[in-house]
């Protein structure tokens, strides 16, 4: 199963505060350590929201409000897209995330929808589609250059 990993804001990622060298190094080597256990497919940490935007759609319209936004505790500051076997290994990994800073963090894991979620809504059609799409750009959240 998939697990996406979502380290929630707090005042000092939205303030654009950054890692010291001590949890830079100590996160690195946590990738590292999820990575050779062949369970990271993706890891990475976001810009304050104030360099953000969000598009709202109501009625058949779009607006768009640029940050910050104001509910800090809904905000992301990074995420981890991980493979594992259960949810119970997704959260013995994520008691190891070190928190060097001794701060407040919250971190949620929730589960990635898989194709046979999707039950009959998902067309052999349209499921040729998707497979085609990840096959081509790899995953989806690929970094484009």
């Amino acid at each position: 199963m998939r697990v996406m990993v979502i380290m929630k804001a707090s005042a000092e990622t939205e303030a654009g505060v950054m890692p010291s060298e001590q949890l830079l190094t100590e996160m690195t080597a946590f990738n590292e350590e999820l990575m050779k256990a062949g369970l990271l497919l993706a890891g990475e940490g976001l810009h304050p929201s104030s360099k953000g935007a969000r598009v709202k759609f109501e009625g058949g319209k779009t607006s768009v409000l640029n940050g910050p936004f104001a509910e800090t505790k809904e905000l992301i500051a990074g995420f981890w897209l991980l493979q594992v076997k259960s949810m119970d290994e997704a959260i013995e990994w994520i008691r190891r995330v070190p928190n060097t800073d001794g701060a407040h963090h919250e971190i949620e894991i929730r589960r990635v929808f898989d194709a046979e979620d999707f039950g009959e809504a998902l067309t052999p059609e349209l499921r040729e589609r998707e497979e085609a799409m990840r096959a081509q750009g790899g995953d989806y959240g690929q970094e484009r250059g």
